[in-house]
């Protein structure tokens, strides 16, 4: 065992198909470099815990669990996180403080997950010892720490894109637009399961936007990618409760010229702008109506 062990991962933002991925869709994600989750691990006489903020600490006792049970270890250890990712916005704040600390854990124990395999452990921590309602399209991205066009079916694939083939995006969140995102995901699960039509239909819908947002970025036809952006928004209206202050965000940014979609399922949109000139005129309009908004960082 090593002196101590370090993890990191960073905050993401779904662009395309979410939430499909949950049953067998397609998605396109993107990890933003700006916010991050960091986490350190250390050998102790008892386990102790430093979370982030409210409800940081189940998410960290329940890391170590997982962690203990998949690679046999009893260690005691002192788990310390700190994150800047904004919380419950949709911006994948909860799994990249599981994976931040399965990072940790690996490290100081010299221990090595394959990223797929940290992606279905931090997926684990949340949906099976948590009962959080979650997909796996967050963690692949998170652990891969890339641009991602993923394939849930039959046979799921997982192609890293170069981001440089993205056009110029944005972020947004307003900070009142707050929620857990497994409610949202709970409520469609159920939907999903009694088999409803509407649901169905969008989902398949939403999967193939995925798929023609992935072959426009390829081609570089920017206006096809942003048509798939502002449709997967529309799809998700059509069967999920959006807040108030999210479907503003978005109806601003459609109005100055952005295309916009929720970047998960919380109080955070996500959009390319037609030319960077458009920036200040985008962020002056979010920011009138209580938003954050800022140009993130998605490339190494």
């Amino acid at each position: 065992m090593r002196g101590s062990g370090n993890g990191r991962a960073f905050a993401r933002v779904a662009l395309a198909g979410n939430p499909s991925d949950g049953y067998g869709g397609r998605t396109i994600a993107v990890v933003v470099r700006d916010f991050e989750a960091r986490a350190s691990a250390l050998p102790a006489a008892a386990d102790a815990f430093a979370p982030p903020g409210p409800g940081g600490e189940p998410l960290m006792r329940a890391a170590l669990e997982r962690f203990r049970r998949q690679i046999g270890s009893d260690t005691a250890v002192e788990l310390r996180c700190e994150t800047n990712v904004p919380r419950e916005v949709g911006l994948a704040g909860s799994s990249a403080i599981v994976m931040a600390c399965a990072r940790a854990l690996c490290d100081l124990h010299g221990a090595e997950l394959e990223k797929d395999e940290l992606a279905r452990l931090t997926l684990a921590v949340e949906a099976e010892d948590l009962g959080i309602a979650a997909g796996l399209q967050d963690r692949i991205v998170q652990a891969r720490e890339a641009l991602v066009a993923m394939d849930f079916g039959g046979d799921p694939s997982y192609e890293e894109l170069d981001p440089s083939l993205l056009p110029p995006l944005y972020v947004a969140w307003h900070p009142d637009a707050a929620a857990p995102s497994g409610i949202a995901h709970g409520r469609l699960r159920e939907r999903h399961a009694r088999g409803e039509p509407e649901v169905v239909k969008a989902l398949r819908q939403l999967a193939d936007h995925a798929a023609t947002a992935r072959e426009a970025l390829c081609t570089g036809d920017h206006a096809a990618f942003a048509r798939c952006i502002d449709a997967s928004f529309d799809e998700r209206l059509a069967i999920m409760p959006v807040d108030r202050l999210t479907a503003s965000m978005v109806e601003s940014a459609r109005a100055a010229g952005a295309s916009a979609n929720s970047a998960g399922s919380g109080g955070a949109i996500v959009g390319t702008l037609s030319d960077e000139g458009d920036w200040p005129a985008l962020r002056g309009t979010l920011e009138r109506i209580g938003a954050r908004a800022m140009r993130p960082r998605v490339r190494p």
